[in-house]
């Protein structure tokens, strides 16, 4: 797996634990800090929680006929990390960052979820350069 692959990977496993427990981000940091991708993993985790109301206002606009409050776990973060990633990472290409999110939607979450992810993420890609 790739150094940003392995990192997005861990990036979503991050966000899931740290929303899932409620425990602090940098507790949860301190279970993964020594997997490869970490270094990126953590940036993305960061700029989502440094984000996070603006990224979920944006991905609730986005989501047509859904509550963000109501997605799946795995899609929620999938979004505000790609969304991160679309909205403020000038190194990583907007297509590469849809590509990746739909690629861990497909390992991780449901048969359905890839095209919605992909359709939200359309949405914020178009809206940004609009």
């Amino acid at each position: 797996m790739g150094h940003r692959r392995g990192g997005r990977k861990l990036a979503l496993d991050i966000l899931y634990e740290h929303e899932i427990s409620s425990r602090p981000v940098e507790e949860v940091f301190e279970r993964y800090s020594a997997n490869p991708g970490f270094e990126f993993a953590s940036k993305l985790v960061r700029g989502v929680i440094e984000h996070l109301d603006e990224l979920d206002a944006l991905i609730s606009k986005s989501a047509i006929d859904w509550e963000i409050d109501r997605m799946p776990l795995i899609d929620k973060n999938l979004l505000r990390m790609s969304a991160f990633e679309l909205l403020h990472s000038e190194d990583v290409p907007g297509a590469v960052a849809i590509d990746e999110a739909l690629e861990l939607a497909k390992i991780y979450s449901t048969e359905d979820s890839s095209r919605f992810i992909n359709g939200v993420l359309g949405r914020i890609a178009k809206s940004r350069s609009d």
